[in-house]
């Protein structure tokens, strides 16, 4: 035991600053403290990573189909269709990939169900298949929670708190005393001595990946810990959480647009309860007009929730190419009622309203779920090298 605490502990080196002596504290203390919680996020943020193609991939036969010449069927004659099977229909996901099935979200016999369907022939391909999306929820409630719930979402909080810490704390021991040893903390020596080559791995990975593993942490921390979100949400212009509280007790202005929409939307449910549905067809065509660019779109239905049709359209337009949702909505006889672009969003909207993508790699599809995968590996591997670091040293102090 005395050894194990001598481990934890070395004296101030000569010529060491007290800002690195008290990082390399720090960084082994919190290090050996969180390693193996730290582990279990990023090893599951690399399983999370290919939620949509593994699943993709598990319902292949349903999800890829083959393009024809003949005219793909115009969403009201598929509404027509499964009303003759009396299933009401209540979304429809078209994809920008000829070569991909449409989704049909549908009610039948009180129950809200799905399918995919193949868009040039007609046939319904048949449910999802549910035992990949299974596996996924058990990997996000490890991610989440340990599958602990509360008490498991505090205990990931705590440790990705400690691991923001450990990537801060290793920058600063990273960086080199003079320019000339640059070099030495930027590269991995390959032929080394494994205690060496472990040392580079942890050392030169750990500073490549720094910023995108401290970015994945505080979006994983801006779920866990309202403070962390208010902090972030004040810093990109937005108004703390608790004005927010208090501007909802007074009934001022913040919540008073959200009022008239909820009673607007009342009153739509009365005035238009008779009146003649426009088609989907038709919704379709306007939400072109108003956003006119190929994309994958969405069409949510009126319904007993909100009388209006949503339409929404994955905006890729951008230098990044990445996934940016627009927003028309229109009440039950089309009448246009609502536009919201992305880009006219608050920088805390655009970031409240892109977290989760943006924490799980999704926001530029695949380049960068691949991207995201990689760095979660390197993260994996960050708590084993670092704990072979001590274990070497421990090991020599018997």
């Amino acid at each position: 035991m005395k050894l194990l605490f001598k481990s934890l502990y070395r004296k101030r080196r000569k010529n060491e600053s007290v800002t690195k002596y008290l990082m390399w504290l720090i960084h082994l203390w919190l290090g050996l403290l969180s390693s193996i919680i730290v582990f279990m996020m990023c090893l599951t943020g690399c399983l999370y990573a290919f939620k949509n193609q593994i699943t993709d991939f598990n319902n292949r036969n349903k999800v890829y189909i083959t393009p024809v010449s003949t005219a793909v069927k115009k969403p009201g004659q598929i509404q027509a269709e499964f009303l003759k099977q009396n299933r009401e229909l209540t979304s429809l996901l078209i994809p920008e990939d000829k070569g991909r099935s449409y989704v049909i979200g549908y009610r039948e016999n009180q129950l809200d169900k799905s399918t995919y369907y193949n868009q040039y022939t007609g046939e319904i391909l048949g449910q999802p298949d549910v035992s990949s999306s299974r596996f996924f929820e058990v990997v996000l409630d490890l991610h989440r929670n340990l599958m602990m719930g509360n008490a498991g979402r505090q205990v990931v909080g705590a440790a990705v708190l400690m691991f923001c810490m450990l990537l801060i704390s290793g920058l600063i021991l990273w960086l080199p005393k003079k320019l000339k040893f640059l070099k030495q903390g930027l590269t991995v020596m390959l032929k080394a001595k494994f205690q060496r080559l472990n040392y580079d791995l942890h050392n030169t990975l750990g500073f490549y990946t720094f910023l995108m593993l401290f970015f994945m942490a505080v979006t994983g921390l801006y779920v866990t810990y309202p403070w962390v979100k208010n902090a972030l949400i004040v810093s990109l212009g937005g108004s703390s959480i608790s004005n927010i509280s208090k501007e909802k007790d007074n009934g001022d202005n913040a919540f008073e647009g959200l009022l008239e929409d909820m009673l607007q939307k009342q009153s739509e449910k009365e005035n238009l309860k008779d009146a003649a549905s426009a088609s989907i067809d038709e919704i379709l065509k306007l939400a072109n007009q108003k956003l006119p660019y190929k994309a994958v779109t969405s069409i949510e239905l009126p319904n007993k929730d909100n009388p209006r049709y949503v339409v929404i359209k994955t905006n890729r337009q951008n230098f990044l190419g990445m996934m940016l949702p627009d927003e028309v909505t229109f009440d039950k006889t089309g009448v246009f009622k609502t536009k919201e672009l992305f880009s006219d969003k608050p920088l805390n909207k655009q970031f409240t309203a892109l977290a989760k993508p943006l924490h799980t790699g999704e926001i530029m599809g695949l380049p960068s779920i691949v991207l995201y995968f990689i760095v979660s590996l390197i993260g994996c591997s960050l708590p084993v090298t670092g704990f072979l670091i001590w274990w070497h040293r421990f090991r020599k102090m018997k």
